[in-house]
């Protein structure tokens, strides 16, 4: 006789952030039938979307008393992904009031994940303005419960409570990262991260350098070389003798690594430029960082390998009642946490199964193994670049759900290509029609 299938189990599970990743996680564990409560540490939705003109009063956000302002998004930001490609799937990001562009701003982002938390009554299950103190296992052994400790700032109330499971949502682009630069402590000018940047306006006059390669630091060179007077550029990854001055504009140039700086307020480059700076700015991206959480060693931050994760998402140890979504960089962002939310929701109520302990240890081991023979650092374990797609179609296997659509991975292709190319112009020219047009014939499943 066919074994039976076992029933659904319904969990109660708190979901900790309510940014782009805990709202479709809270959707996909509700439409699984789980009970849910997402905890808020804001006044709303959106997490790293919602801008504030707010900055910490510590510049390189390293004073671990300072009040921690949660988020980094700056006043002209745009997306560098066109709508069409970086909404969820079944609630397309199309133009509706406000920022019609492809590329929109910040803004548009933001009243997106509003609409889309309207549409599917999340709000109902959030708690706002209520900080998460503490996340740990309530019971030793298998199949253990979690406590959660929170705070509830207007009623000053404190909550110790106890849930099935606990899926982290809380985003990495908060506690910042740095560069290390030779002479620092003895050169005087003035140190931020890009994390406190929102407005060109206090840079005028000012010779500013930026570190880093992404995207943070191509766009604020750009924003602040309207009003400085020079910005230089250096990159990590720039071969040594770089020394390019950037089209388009008269005081912007590109640069190799900074090789030091000194007490007379100069920067030398390993180019052999040396210039004297007021400035200096890290672009130079963020640390996952989970205060709240204790695991007793069960997971750890190396080097900004969030460890063991089982496809980055569940500790092998405590699967599958403790999960993080959203882990994975250099990626798209919503339609792959709406997979991995799809999978620990199915997971959770035994609809899909994980492999044995071992035999998730074995595959992180082995995925360790591989990154070091490429010689991949560990700061880059949740890269994925281009391996997304293999990684959402397997996730999307396991939940018995269409793989990414080949337009969105086209789309996602020749943005990047077009973005180094034309840094200057691709959110405003491009030639991906006929992508587009495949888009919107998807999307007229969904809109109404």
């Amino acid at each position: 006789m066919a074994p039976s299938l076992s029933p659904i189990r319904s969990h109660h599970v708190a979901v900790i952030g309510a940014g782009a990743a805990g709202l479709v996680a809270a959707r996909e564990l509700r439409r699984e039938g789980h009970s849910v409560v997402v905890f808020e540490r804001q006044k709303q939705v959106g997490g790293t979307w919602i801008y504030t003109d707010h900055v910490e009063p510590d510049p390189l956000s390293v004073d671990p008393t300072r009040p921690v302002v949660h988020s980094s998004v700056y006043a002209t930001l745009r997306t560098n992904l066109p709508r069409e490609c970086m909404g969820y799937r079944d609630f397309p990001f199309v133009a509706r009031s406000g920022d019609q562009r492809r590329f929109p701003s910040h803004g548009e982002v933001l009243a997106y994940l509003q609409e889309f938390a309207k549409e599917f009554a999340i709000e109902e299950v959030i708690r706002f303005e209520t900080a998460v103190e503490r996340v740990a296992p309530a019971t030793e052994g298998e199949n253990g419960k979690w406590r959660v400790e929170s705070t509830e700032k207007e009623k000053r109330v404190r909550r110790d409570e106890v849930y099935d499971a606990v899926v982290v949502c809380n985003g990495h682009y908060i506690e910042p990262r740095l560069a290390e630069i030779p002479g620092i402590s003895s050169w005087p000018g003035k140190e931020m991260h890009s994390h406190n940047y929102r407005i060109p306006e206090p840079f005028k006059d000012q010779v500013v350098v930026l570190i880093g390669n992404s995207a943070s630091a191509i766009d604020i060179s750009r924003d602040i070389a309207g009003h400085a007077k020079e910005v230089h550029v250096a990159g990590r990854s720039n071969p040594a003798d770089t020394f390019i001055k950037q089209p388009g504009y008269s005081n912007l140039w590109m640069h190799s690594m900074i090789e030091s700086v000194h007490e007379d307020g100069s920067v030398v480059f390993q180019n052999g430029q040396m210039i004297l700076v007021d400035v200096i700015m890290h672009c130079t991206g963020y640390k996952y960082h989970f205060p709240f959480l204790e695991t007793n060693g069960s997971v750890t931050v190396d080097d900004n390998r969030v460890g063991p994760l089982y496809k980055h998402v569940f500790p092998p140890e405590l699967a599958p009642w403790l999960s993080f979504i959203g882990i994975p960089w250099q990626v798209v962002p919503f339609p792959l946490f709406e997979l991995q939310s799809k999978w620990i929701a199915g997971v959770l109520s035994g609809r899909i199964m994980l492999p044995s302990k071992e035999d998730m240890m074995e595959d992180i081991k082995s995925l360790y193994a591989t990154l070091e023979a490429q010689g991949i650092q560990k700061r880059y374990t949740h890269r994925m670049g281009i391996a997304q797609f293999e990684y959402n179609d397997w996730l999307a296997t396991q939940c018995g759900c269409p793989g990414t659509e080949e337009w969105r991975k086209e789309m996602y292709l020749t943005t990047g290509v077009r973005k180094r190319a034309k840094p200057e112009t691709y959110r405003d020219e491009w030639e991906d029609h006929h992508l587009i047009s495949q888009a919107s014939q998807d999307f007229s499943l969904y809109t109404h």
